[in-house]
C-alpha cells in the first residue's frame, strides 16, 4: 500500500515492523456515521453565516472602507478553490483525522507534520474559544433587552463552554443534525433579507458597482482580506471526518468543493444585499455607525420587529453551532496526535459508546474554561461594555486562529506538490498541482498581508506589542512542533516514522506480524 513516503518506508519490513499505533475499537473514530449531507451541514456551521454577515461584513466596509467586499468574496472564493484541487485529490489518498498535519507530514515529511500539528491545534482552539466572547456579549445583551436583566458576559460563556463539551462526547451523527438544523434556519433568515433588500433597494436601486474592480483599492484592502479569508474558514475541516465518512473518497472532496462554492456565493450575495440596501455610496458610512447593529436596522425597516427578534436569537445559535463544529474539529486533531504518539496516548482513545474522541473533547472543555476565566478576571470595565469579550477575546483568538488556518493551508498546498511528486504521480496530476501551487503563493501572500496588518486587525493602538505577541502564537508553535519532530526524530523514531499515517499505520503493522508470525 503506497503511503506517499519515502520508498524505504513503503517497502521495508523492518520500517513497518517499528511502527506502533493504536490497537481495539476503543482507539478507532466510528466510521459510516457521516453522509454528504451530515459533513456538509457540519463544516458549513463553522463559518457562521449570520455572525460573518452581521459582524464581519459591516467592519469590513465601515471601518476598511471596501465596498467592492461582494467582488472580494468571489475572488477568494476561486483561490479557495484552486486550493481544493490539490487538496482534495490528497483527500483521496489519505483518510486522517489529522488532516492538515497529516497531508502535511505525508508531503514534506514527518518533522514538518509535527510542527504542522501543533499550529492546528492552536489554530483551531483559539477560534473555538474566541466565539464564547461575542457569544456571552449577545446572549447578555438579550437578557437586558427582553428580560431586564443583567448578566455579566461570562457566566452564559461558561454555560456554552459546559454545553459543547457536552455536545462533545455525543455521537457526530446527532452533531450534524444539531448543527444543520441551526445553519438552516439561520441561512433562511439571511435569504429572505437578501430578498427583501432587493426587492426594496436603496436610493441607488439595484447597481451592480460593489461588483466594479476599482472598488478594491485603498490600505484597508489587506486587513479586508484577512477578515474575508476568516469567514471561508470550515470548508478545509471536511478531510478531518474523513474516517467516519461512508465513502470518505468521494464525500470528502465533494463536501469541500460544495463547502467553497456555497460560502463564496452565499457571503457574495448577501454583502451585495446589504450595499443595495443602503446604496453603494453610503455603505462605507452607514456600517461605520451601525456597525453589527446594521443587519438588524435593515431587517427591522423591511421585514418588521418579530423577524429581527428571531433574527437576533438566531444570531446567537449560529455562533453555538460555530462553536460545536471548531470543538469537533479539535477533539479530533488531539484524537490524531494521540493515536500517533505526538500527544498522550489517552487523547487517541474514543467514547465507547458514541465513538467520540472523548479525551480530546474534555482538552477543549478545558482550555476553554481557562481561557474565558481569564479574560473575565480581567475585564473592569461595566457590564455591558463589549470591548473584553467582543474586542479582546473574539478578536484576538479569531485573527490567531485565522492566521493559522491560512498559514497551515499554504503549506498544505506545497505538501500536496510534494506527496505527488514524491510518489512518481506529477506528471498525470500536473494540472491540480499547478492548481496547487498557484494557491499555495496566493494564501502566502494573504498571510503576509495578514501579519502585516495584524494591529489594524485586532484594533492593537500603533507600535502596540500586541500586534507581535500574537501572531506570534502560531510562530512559537510551528517553531515548537518542529522542534518537538526533530527531537521525536533522534529519540522515538518509531513514533516518528507514524506521524501522518494514521490508521495506515496499524494496517502495515498488521501486515508486518501476518508475514512474520513470531
Amino acid at each position: 500500500m503506497a503511503t506517499g513516503r519515502s520508498n524505504t518506508l513503503e517497502g521495508s519490513a523492518a520500517s513497518a515492523a517499528e511502527i506502533r499505533t493504536y490497537k481495539g475499537q476503543d482507539r478507532a473514530l466510528r466510521a459510516g456515521r457521516l453522509g454528504t449531507a451530515g459533513l456538509l451541514l457540519s463544516v458549513l456551521a463553522a463559518s457562521a453565516p449570520l455572525m460573518v454577515v452581521a459582524g464581519v461584513m459591516p467592519q469590513i466596509f465601515g471601518m476598511m472602507g471596501i465596498v467592492g467586499q461582494p467582488l472580494l468574496f468571489v475572488i477568494l472564493g476561486c483561490v479557495l478553490a484552486l486550493f481544493g484541487v490539490g487538496y482534495a485529490e490528497m483527500s483521496r489518498h489519505v483518510h486522517n483525522a489529522g488532516a492538515f498535519y497529516a497531508y502535511i507530514a505525508r508531503g514534506l515529511g514527518p518533522t514538518a507534520g509535527a510542527g504542522a500539528s501543533l499550529v492546528a491545534l492552536v489554530a483551531y482552539s483559539a477560534m473555538q474559544v474566541g466565539v464564547y466572547g461575542i457569544l456571552g456579549f449577545e446572549i447578555s445583551g438579550l437578557f437586558a433587552t427582553y428580560l431586564s436583566i443583567e448578566l455579566a458576559w461570562w457566566i452564559p460563556a461558561l454555560a456554552a463552554v459546559a454545553l459543547t463539551g457536552v455536545l462533545g462526547w455525543l455521537k457526530i451523527d446527532l452533531n450534524a443534525r444539531v448543527l444543520g438544523v441551526l445553519l438552516l434556519v439561520e441561512c433562511a433568515l439571511v435569504v429572505v433579507f437578501d430578498v427583501a433588500a432587493l426587492a426594496e433597494p436603496g436610493p441607488q436601486g439595484l447597481s451592480l458597482h460593489a461588483f466594479d474592480p476599482g472598488t478594491l483599492s485603498g490600505a484597508g484592502l489587506g486587513t479586508a482580506l484577512c477578515f474575508c479569508i476568516a469567514a471561508f474558514v470550515g470548508f478545509e475541516q471536511s478531510p478531518v471526518y474523513a474516517e467516519e465518512t461512508s465513502k470518505p473518497h468521494i464525500v470528502v472532496s465533494r463536501v469541500m468543493f460544495l463547502a467553497v462554492g456555497f460560502v463564496a456565493l452565499f457571503f457574495a450575495f448577501s454583502a451585495w444585499a446589504l450595499t443595495v440596501a443602503t446604496g453603494p455610496a453610503e455603505i462605507v458610512k452607514s456600517a461605520a455607525e451601525g456597525g453589527p447593529a446594521l443587519l438588524f436596522q435593515l431587517t427591522e425597516a423591511r421585514l418588521g420587529t418579530a423577524f429581527t427578534d428571531v433574527l437576533h436569537v438566531l444570531f446567537v445559535t449560529g455562533m453555538f453551532a460555530a462553536m460545536l463544529s471548531f470543538h469537533n474539529v479539535v477533539a479530533r486533531y488531539a484524537f490524531a496526535m494521540g493515536r500517533e504518539g505526538l500527544l498522550p496516548a489517552a487523547f487517541g482513545r474514543t467514547n465507547p459508546g458514541t465513538g467520540a474522541p472523548a479525551t480530546g473533547s474534555l482538552l477543549q472543555t478545558v482550555v476553554a474554561a481557562l481561557v474565558v476565566v481569564a479574560f473575565a478576571v480581567g475585564d473592569d470595565k461595566p457590564a455591558g461594555d463589549p470591548t473584553v469579550p467582543v474586542g479582546h477575546l473574539f478578536t484576538w483568538m479569531g485573527s490567531v486562529g485565522a492566521l493559522g488556518v491560512t498559514l497551515l493551508m499554504a503549506t498544505a498546498s506545497f505538501a500536496v506538490i510534494a506527496f505527488f511528486v514524491r510518489r512518481g504521480s506529477a506528471g498525470a496530476q500536473r494540472w491540480r498541482l499547478l492548481a496547487a501551487g498557484a494557491a499555495g503563493l496566493a494564501l502566502l501572500v494573504i498571510v503576509g498581508y495578514t501579519v502585516k496588518d495584524f494591529g489594524v486587525l485586532v484594533g492593537a493602538a500603533q507600535g502596540s506589542a500586541l500586534s507581535r505577541l500574537l501572531p506570534g502564537l502560531i510562530g512559537l508553535a510551528a517553531v515548537g512542533g518542529l522542534v518537538y519532530g526533530a527531537v521525536l526524530r533522534s529519540r522515538k523514531p518509531e513514533v516518528h516514522a507514524r506521524i501522518g499515517l494514521g490508521n495506515e499505520a496499524f494496517r502495515l503493522e498488521q501486515a508486518a506480524s501476518e508475514a512474520d508470525p513470531r
